[in-house]
């Protein structure tokens, strides 16, 4: 064979190694996709620590590749496969759980505990979104880690779909992550829906100081009741109480500097990427995709007005004086603290003197501990 054939022959051979040869129409839409991420995130500001590194994931994620390259999400023994393994074995999730307990002030929540059942409330998309999953057709597991979207709790859904449904975890965790993102958009108009002028303007008393003894003695005692109560939560909710007992104990504050900074920062990064390149438009584009993202929005519209319309019923018991703002309900979701902002930004509009954000950090913060537990339970009866 002369050069010249040999040259082309590798040339073709080339070609044939390249994206642009393998690349498909699902590729396209995928790497769309992953461009409209990073917009959202950069223009909008919709979620950037999240959205930037999924969006960046879903890029890499469908870059065509020739088989046998090793260097794919699914390829057995390649980096990113080897990262993956952080969610695929759920191990990223509690990480992520230790970081929020290390950040997260629990004194609106120790203050009022009633507001405990708000966040319990709001769990109602989680239910909700399990019982319409079922009666579409999903399996109860794959119902069970579908519902927990309704939780707007992206690491939950990741640590409970890796162990219930592992073949949906893809649409699943970007569904969660995505409506995470858009909580400033969805609730709004619900939260607006449900609640009369008069009850928009409802002032609540200021929280009471709540004591150092208590913040170190809460973690303990809120581990020990839900780990009795669910132990298939011990993962998610022994790390989240073990932060925030580094946090308040005073005596180990480097421990929590590390957890709420460079540690949830270098997992919230793997997370993002390695969950953007498991939606690899083959095992991505399929119908049970569009059905969990249409049932993700529907969960997160019932846990919204769960939230809300529990306020309104719980005020009936309450005296004049007592009552609760129900634009604090929504924030009964975990999207901490973007649901607790969205209160604070409505009430707002009403009064420009209410501030809303202390009371509805009450729930907030209820919500990720109650979406733990939601999880749990829904592990302990489904795995």
């Amino acid at each position: 064979m002369s050069t010249g054939a040999t040259i082309i022959e590798n040339l073709k051979m080339f070609w044939s190694f390249t994206g642009f040869h393998n690349a498909t129409v699902s590729h396209l839409i995928m790497i769309l996709i992953g461009l409209i991420f990073i917009y959202l995130a950069i223009k909008k500001d919709w979620e950037p620590m999240l959205l930037v590194p999924i969006g960046f994931g879903i890029l890499i994620g469908n870059i065509p590749l020739f088989p046998g390259l090793q260097v794919g999400v699914y390829e057995e023994g390649s980096v990113l496969n080897i990262l993956y393994q952080g969610v695929k074995q759920g191990f990223y999730p509690p990480l992520i759980f230790l970081g929020i307990g290390a950040m997260t002030d629990f004194s609106a929540l120790i203050s009022n505990p009633k507001l405990l059942l708000i966040g319990a409330a709001a769990q109602l998309g989680i239910f909700g979104a399990y019982a319409i999953s079922l009666a579409i057709g999903f399996t109860p597991s794959e119902a069970g880690a579908i519902g927990i979207i309704g939780g707007a709790d992206g690491p939950t859904a990741i640590f409970l779909s890796g162990r219930l449904a592992p073949d949906l975890m893809g649409a699943i965790a970007v569904s969660a992550y995505s409506y995470m993102a858009l909580v400033p958009v969805i609730q709004p108009p619900i939260m607006r829906l449900c609640t009369t002028k008069k009850e928009r303007l409802i002032r609540m008393k200021p929280p009471r100081p709540v004591s150092p003894v208590e913040k170190k003695i809460f973690p303990i005692i809120g581990f020990l009741l839900t780990a009795f109560i669910v132990p298939s939560g011990i993962p998610l909710l022994g790390m989240l109480f073990f932060g925030n007992l580094i946090k308040e104990s005073g005596v180990t504050r480097r421990l929590a500097n590390t957890a709420s900074g460079p540690l949830i920062d270098i997992v919230t990064i793997l997370i993002g990427i390695t969950v953007g390149a498991s939606t690899q438009a083959d095992k991505f584009l399929q119908g049970s995709s569009v059905l969990i993202f249409g049932i993700g929005a529907l969960s997160f519209v019932i846990a919204t007005f769960g939230g809300v319309l529990f306020v309104k019923f719980f005020n009936l018991f309450l005296k004049e004086g007592n009552k609760i703002n129900p634009l604090i309900g929504n924030a009964g979701v975990s999207a901490v603290p973007d649901a607790a902002r969205v209160s604070l930004n409505v009430g707002l509009e009403y009064d420009k003197t209410n501030y809303l954000l202390m009371h509805a950090m009450g729930p907030n913060v209820a919500g990720v501990i109650g979406s733990a537990v939601a999880a749990g339970i829904l592990l302990g009866f489904l795995a």
